[in-house]
């Protein structure tokens, strides 16, 4: 007997964002963080990668502000504004809602999505240390000699330290702030600019392929060049926050900005070329002198409004990914009531420590640029593949797909090679840290994928029914609980598997007064609820189906009981205690989760060391019982062989050992009788 006693869906109101001038200004500090402290350092790269006598070079510096222009203007403008932002999840964005939306279409996809989302977190370790040495660094325009590494390090450990809290109030001015500092880039560009107007040649794209076709050092040039866009994935990432239409109509606010900062710094290169070493920062010398102290503060502060907007959308990706089963449950907390808003402790001291590593080891934002941008062109190839698959399940034209994905490709395949040149000299850092998270992400999919493999089911028939209600009036069994819940995999509802039989009959068989089978089911959208009950017994046996999207908590004791309470106001159960002191009183329940383990199974020398590692990491993260936030006094958990057929087949070993056995005894009986 089905019955659907609820059937709803909660959706993302984030989906419906208005659009007005709170929600610009919200936007431009969300969103624009990473890319609006880029031009701390994009230029002074680039002077740093040209020949010594060519650091005031017209030709050279126009020819990379062009690059930049157009790199802006492509990139960001054209495949991320225009382009990816309309593949939207229900108004959630981001590489890991975008395979959410292909998944169940194209499966193998799971690895380029955690290639992409190990880069954008590995980025997420570099990134804190290039911009806030970068932004500390300009103090020694004013005094040389300042102590620089003591001071970022104590802002990275102030940064990490004051995550737990959350942004809470302070964040809604976070938008006023970068709002602020792109207009002062805006100001300090114009200032420069305005005397020089010759530079805005650079507009001129033809600036740029002769720069590219011409100068010798373009290749490693073209790795400074990028840095410049590095951001425009937190413009996807970030779009549930903010919706699509603030986001692009900030964009061109922002855009025009950086690229008259980036402007009013060429100017002064070009015609203050006494004043060029290889060490020198055009961000700061292009500022006033009575200003500079004031910019450098102003520097500092955008610095780490874009860094805790980048630690935020670290933990929203791990979130992201614990939903999707790409990454091993740790424990979330939710400092703030601002929706989406989460922190997670292990993250933030891992990250912590990277950055902090980061700065000790490369010791200046000059030796750190060649460890930034190669992890995150990577995850911008991923995005740029998975964005194909979107077009081609949403049956998009080939003609229009194919073209434009070998477009976007060919550009950061460019830039991707320009970065793998700073390998060698920094760009191992972000590979090894994006390669350690993609082993933790793969092994963990691939060794639950193993495990599932081997799954095998019972029918949950009228048998299987009769012997449930059998145990449940065996009083020689002792009680267990009064009502038992049993969290099954089991998509159908006439099966469950074989580990639950043999932990509800065998193991020890359990005695309940009711028993409940919930299956949780992640879904492809990310703010869905569902649920949906099957009466099996009247009373005695049913089955709960939850389809929770994959940004919806996983609480699911509180689900259970909510769900269990509008069977009991169906008079389709009684949840009151069978003890008669406490009849009055609600009964108790307990939560079995089955769990199976790695004993005499045959595995290939491939597979072997994946689920080493996958069992490695289930023994050191945060066990089921968070991870569906059962409380521990309520919940029980029983351990299975992982594969039950093993037993026949030692079995049939046994039996070939005793038949061994009697041949050998039967062939010593015989020799003997002939002697």
């Amino acid at each position: 007997m089905r019955i659907i006693l609820s059937h709803t869906k909660m959706n993302n109101s984030n989906h419906k964002i208005p659009v007005g001038i709170v929600g610009i200004i919200s936007a431009i500090g969300i969103v624009y963080g990473d890319i609006g402290t880029s031009p701390l350092y994009v230029l002074k790269s680039i002077i740093h990668g040209l020949p010594d006598n060519q650091w005031a070079n017209p030709f050279y510096i126009l020819g990379a502000v062009s690059c930049v222009i157009w790199t802006l203007t492509i990139q960001t403008t054209l495949k991320y504004v225009i382009i990816t932002l309309r593949a939207d999840n229900k108004g959630e964005g981001g590489i890991l809602s975008l395979y959410a939306l292909i998944r169940r279409r194209y499966k193998w996809t799971f690895v380029i999505a955690i290639i992409g989302a190990a880069a954008l977190l590995a980025d997420s370790a570099i990134t804190p240390a290039i911009t806030i040495i970068t932004a500390i660094e300009g103090l020694n325009v004013i005094y040389p000699h300042i102590p620089i590494i003591p001071i970022t390090v104590f802002l990275i450990l102030t940064l990490f330290v004051i995550q737990p809290l959350g942004t809470g109030a302070l964040g809604r001015y976070f938008g006023v702030s970068m709002t602020i500092w792109f207009t002062i880039l805006c100001l300090l560009g114009l200032y420069r600019l305005l005397p020089h107007c010759d530079v805005l040649v650079a507009f001129n794209p033809v600036y740029a392929i002769r720069f590219i076709i011409e100068a010798p050092d373009a290749l490693v040039i073209l790795g400074a060049i990028f840095m410049c866009t590095t951001g425009a994935e937190a413009l996807y990432s970030d779009l549930g926050h903010c919706g699509l239409k603030n986001i692009r109509i900030s964009w061109g606010y922002v855009k025009f900005c950086l690229i008259i900062n980036y402007l009013g710094q060429a100017a002064w290169v070009i015609y203050n070329p006494h004043l060029i070493n290889a060490d020198i920062n055009p961000f700061f010398m292009i500022m006033p002198e009575w200003f500079r102290l004031i910019g450098i503060i102003m520097s500092t502060c955008a610095a780490f409004i874009a860094c805790q907007a980048l630690i935020s959308g670290s933990f929203t990706i791990i979130s992201e990914a614990m939903s999707l089963d790409l990454w091993p449950y740790v424990h979330v907390q939710y400092p703030t009531l601002i929706k989406g808003q989460v922190y997670i402790r292990s993250i933030n001291y891992i990250l912590c420590a990277l950055c902090i590593a980061m700065v000790l080891g490369f010791c200046s934002s000059t030796n750190l640029e060649a460890a930034y941008g190669l992890a995150i062109t990577l995850s911008m190839l991923m995005t740029t593949v998975l964005l194909f698959f979107y077009f081609m399940k949403n049956n998009k034209p080939l003609w229009y797909s194919i073209p434009l994905t070998l477009f976007f490709m060919s550009i950061e395949s460019g830039f991707f090679i320009a970065n793998i040149q700073k390998f060698f000299h920094g760009g191992f850092a972000s590979i090894l840290i994006a390669g350690f998270i993609f082993i933790i992400m793969y092994s963990w999919i691939t060794g639950r994928n193993l495990k599932r493999e081997h799954n095998s089911f019972d029918k949950l028939d009228d048998d299987y029914l009769a012997k449930i209600i059998a145990v449940s009036h065996d009083k020689s069994i002792e009680k267990i609980a009064t009502h038992l819940f049993y969290l099954t995999r089991a998509q159908s509802a006439h099966a469950v598997e074989s580990k639950i039989t043999y932990s509800l009959f065998e193991r020890k068989p359990k005695r309940a007064d009711t028993y409940w089978f919930i299956s949780i089911n992640r879904m492809d959208e990310p703010y869905q609820f569902e649920y949906e009950i099957e009466v099996l017994v009247p009373y005695k046996v049913f089955r709960i189906d939850l389809n929770i999207g994959f940004k919806v908590d996983m609480h699911v004791e509180q689900y259970a009981q909510l769900i269990a309470t509008r069977t009991e106001q169906q008079n389709l159960v009684n949840l009151s205690s069978r003890y008669s002191s406490v009849k009055d009183r609600r009964g108790d329940s307990l939560y079995v989760i089955v769990e199976r383990t790695l004993r005499n199974v045959d595995i290939n020398f491939i597979n072997r060391p994946i689920l080493a590692i996958y069992s490695f990491i289930k023994r050191q993260f945060t066990s089921d019982i968070d991870m569906f936030d059962i409380d521990p006094s309520t919940a029980l958990v029983e351990f299975v062989p992982i594969v039950v057929s093993e037993y026949e087949n030692d079995n049939k070993t046994l039996k070939q050992l005793i038949e061994q056995s009697k041949m050998s005894v039967t062939g010593k009986l015989e020799s003997t009788d002939k002697e």
